[in-house]
């Protein structure tokens, strides 16, 4: 197992409730306080910044880059989703009644996707604010995260329906059965494959699907684990959150399978990203992790032998 440094950065009180997490487009980690209804930004410098949704409320759950260089965000708490600029300046887009969104992307033709967690579909909101919503042909499925594929296509999770869907720009779904049952499929992410790593919370596994459908999966040390969000690596292996271990884990492309226990205890790990300073995971404890890998001393110089006498 490789040596990994982890620290914990205060974000927020312990009934705010970090929850997702991204990169933003200004050097800076955005991420959702589900409890506290509100916008967070950690800066590269350590300063936190906290946006009160407006409207008040909106329970935020996941939050992404938009091809507008602005944060979009679900609010699954009012059937909203939000749009926050870099400067904090804040919108709202009001999607159908009941549509309960969950996952959030950016998808291939420059609009926004969520998956609906609780009116069974998936959605598609244009920068302008015109809201497209596509129905699956599943009833009660829970459509919880979404990510974008590497075929042009929005791929997602089907919490209750134990399945993963892919629905092309036209509203296509097409589903693919997972081998275990009652797996409850969470998090998914792209990978360096151009396959779609993603979690199966209830399982204690993770999963791997090819752009045909096949599906791969591999089971945890910890099948408690309840690993929850997942975020490909440049290697091919992807890192995940092990939300009921308390740890960070790594699967590389070969299957092998790492964990890193979080320095404080059940710290509720949720959403997880990657920069290139390392990989960050909110905690719903009211932080942020931090994993790098330890920097090597720099070399020594060599020893100078003695001067030969003249």
């Amino acid at each position: 197992m490789a040596t990994i440094d982890i620290r914990e950065i205060p974000l927020a009180g312990p009934a705010a409730g970090p929850y997702g997490i991204t990169a933003g487009p200004d050097g800076a980690l955005w991420l959702t306080l589900v409890h506290a209804g509100e916008i967070a930004r950690l800066g590269a410098d350590g300063a936190v910044r906290t946006y009160p949704l407006d409207p008040a409320g909106g329970r935020p759950l996941i939050i992404t880059t938009g091809p507008d260089d602005a944060l979009w965000f679900t609010r699954s708490g009012d059937d909203r989703i939000g749009r926050i600029t870099v400067d904090g300046e804040q919108r709202t887009i009001a999607l159908p009644a009941g549509a309960g969104p969950g996952g959030i992307a950016a998808g291939p033709d420059g609009a926004l996707w969520y998956a609906g967690m609780t009116s069974d579909t998936i959605g598609r909101v244009d920068t302008d604010g015109t809201v497209t919503a596509f129905p699956l042909p599943v009833t009660g499925g829970f459509a919880s995260m979404i990510t974008t594929g590497a075929d042009d296509a929005l791929w997602f999770t089907l919490n209750q329906a134990n399945a993963i869907g892919r629905i092309d720009l036209d509203g296509g779904v097409t589903l693919h059965p997972l081998p275990t049952e009652k797996a409850g499929p969470v998090g998914l992410t792209l990978g360096g494959d151009g396959a779609i790593w993603f979690v199966e919370l209830a399982a204690g596994q993770l999963g791997r699907v090819d752009p045909d459908g096949g599906i791969v999966e591999f089971a945890l040390p910890n099948r408690s684990a309840r690993p929850h969000a997942i975020v490909a690596d440049p290697a091919g292996g992807a890192w995940f959150t092990e939300w009921g271990a308390n740890r960070i884990g790594h699967i590389d492309p070969t299957g092998r399978i790492d964990g890193y226990d979080l320095p404080t205890p059940d710290a509720e790990p949720h959403g997880i990203t990657l920069t290139p300073d390392g990989v960050w995971a909110a905690l719903e404890i009211g932080a942020v992790a931090h994993l790098t890998a330890p920097t090597p001393p720099p070399p020594t110089a060599p020893p100078t032998a003695p001067p030969t006498p003249l």
